[in-house]
């Protein structure tokens, strides 16, 4: 699948068939991910790439879908002067690397961060750097619908704010 079909198909799953993810494939996702831009390449992150069915079970207390995922890759960020556009960048590599490889994935955030005491605690991570985000992967329940987006004539403006292409030449 080609970078372009796997934007057109990505969609945020929340319901996963039973299934491992094999190592080779969480490896490219991960790599996916560390390959990202990052401000001044400080490459601010490490992954946890969790397999573990007991910990994936305790995860699904931040996020349920996670506790039926085949596996996920949490985001851990040092702070620097990009650290959050950094991982943003990282962690939509690995989405679109899952999706290219027929994984469904989602982009669970907001709990994380409302709980991350409780997932620092249940993947061993100190103190000091940010657990931002957790990303379950496995096999979709059903097939995947990308969310409905806003049109592209709405958003897209030539050579200035609200010229349209007809008004460019």
């Amino acid at each position: 699948m080609d970078v372009f079909e796997a934007i057109e198909k990505r969609a945020s799953v929340r319901a996963f068939k039973p299934g491992d993810v094999p190592d080779e494939h969480l490896i490219k996702i991960v790599d996916a991910g560390r390959r990202a831009p990052s401000g001044y390449n400080h490459q601010p992150w490490e992954f946890i790439v969790v397999t573990d069915a007991e910990i994936l079970g305790r995860l699904g207390q931040i996020q349920e879908c996670i506790a039926q995922a085949g596996a996920a890759i949490a985001v851990v960020v040092t702070e620097t002067k990009y650290w959050k556009e950094d991982a943003a960048a990282a962690i939509e590599n690995m989405l679109l690397a899952a999706t290219a490889l027929g994984y469904g994935s989602l982009w669970v955030e907001g709990y994380v961060l409302a709980q991350e005491p409780l997932a620092k605690k249940i993947l061993g991570v100190p103190e000091e750097p940010h657990l931002i985000a957790i990303i379950p992967i496995g096999l979709p329940a059903k097939k995947p619908r990308q969310a409905v987006k806003r049109q592209i004539e709405s958003i897209m403006f030539w050579n200035q704010y609200g010229q349209r292409r007809d008004q460019a030449d």
